[in-house]
């Protein structure tokens, strides 16, 4: 599977993902060619590549809760891009809390992880699917922390308009969230600040949710010294962690994204700045090395997960391509030699492994 820019796209091309309109309707089935009219139709609706299949490559795996999740993700970014428009004219939105209560509904009681796929991004669109993943990951992350229902929809509803700021942005810095010049920097905080008024002056939500946006963006991502979280808001501590793992994971235009992998070990090599409960709790809803994908190890060879490891996801069995050997990294002996390095280079890490072909390697 390879990413390619809407300008490059070619008939006869086969769609690695499907595409939907805002309704959800089906527009694109997996594995359709592509013709003229459907490049036309991609150009039109504004999106800056599409996934596709290489010539010889197979449908890789796609659940029916991964093809809901991707169909979920397309129709719930029209919702909220039209309310933070409407909160950025000054308007009160219509659909808010509607969006809650479906985020929660759907992926705030789980009680397994998921498949977290990323959205592509343009510099037009990076707030609305950024604050719609965050809500999802904000969603998944309070159940696990067992945080009741009420205050979980306040953290949900916090995560939908935390960084509406953004907005009265450029648009080439809207996605920007590092390495801030001090003028930039400046930009940037009056924003927040016109986006916390703007919400205080026209979202009609309790003081509770007011307080965690105003604390989102007084915390963490931030400060880049660090802070101790412990007197930090769990809704906020959710937030911050959501918030790094989704902005580090998104594919955009301009930059190439991290690996799980990768993120989810500067999370946790940064206990002071993300609450390493929070980050637990990231790696309890949401798969990163799951039966099928490929990683490359600290010894240079690459191999194929073939069981996660629950108590420790970093430390999975896994099968070498190099040697053909088994590898039990949940094993304190092999892991003091052996590591997950990296997931290997491709768009799709996942390769197609029957249960009891896994069976016969973990049987060996």
């Amino acid at each position: 599977m390879i990413f390619v820019p809407t300008d490059e796209l070619k008939v006869g091309m086969r769609l690695a993902k499907p595409i939907y309109n805002k309704n959800g309707v089906l527009l694109y089935e997996r594995n359709t060619k592509l013709t003229l009219q459907g490049i036309y139709s991609v150009k039109n609706f504004g999106l800056i590549g599409l996934y596709i299949l290489e010539p010889a490559e197979p449908l890789p795996p796609m659940t029916a809760e991964d093809v809901e999740f991707e169909r979920f993700q397309t129709m719930a970014v029209f919702s909220i891009k039209d309310d933070l428009k409407s909160i950025q004219k000054g308007h009160k939105p219509s659909e808010l809390m509607v969006l809650a209560n479906q985020i929660v509904r759907m992926y705030g009681a789980l009680g397994h992880k998921v498949n977290f796929t990323q959205n592509l991004r343009s510099p037009e669109d990076y707030v609305y699917k950024h604050a719609l993943n965050v809500g999802i990951l904000a969603a998944l992350i309070s159940h696990k922390l067992h945080i009741d229902s009420s205050e979980q929809m306040n953290i949900v509803v916090a995560a939908l308009l935390y960084d509406v700021g953004r907005l009265f942005l450029p648009t080439k810095m809207q996605n920007k969230t590092e390495d801030f010049s001090p003028e930039e920097y400046q930009m940037f905080r009056k924003a927040q600040f016109d986006g916390m008024s703007i919400i205080n002056d026209n979202v009609d939500i309790n003081n509770s949710v007011k307080r965690l946006v105003r604390g989102c963006q007084e915390e963490g991502e931030y400060d880049p010294a660090g802070t101790d979280n412990s007197n930090i808001p769990w809704g906020i501590r959710i937030i911050q962690v959501a918030h790094f793992y989704d902005v580090r994971t998104a594919m955009n235009l301009y930059e190439v994204p991290e690996s799980e992998v990768r993120v989810v070990r500067t999370l946790l090599n940064r206990p002071r700045q993300y609450d390493p409960t929070v980050v637990r709790a990231l790696l309890d809803s949401v798969r990163i090395l799951s039966p099928g994908v490929c990683v490359e190890l600290s010894n240079r060879e690459r191999g194929l997960v073939i069981r996660e490891n629950d108590d420790d996801p970093l430390r999975p069995i896994v099968l070498s391509f190099d040697k053909n050997q088994v590898y039990d990294l949940s094993s304190e002996r092999a892991a003091r030699t052996l590591q997950i390095k990296d997931l290997m280079k491709t768009m799709d890490n996942r390769i197609i492994v029957d249960d009891s072909t896994l069976q016969e390697y973990l049987n060996r």
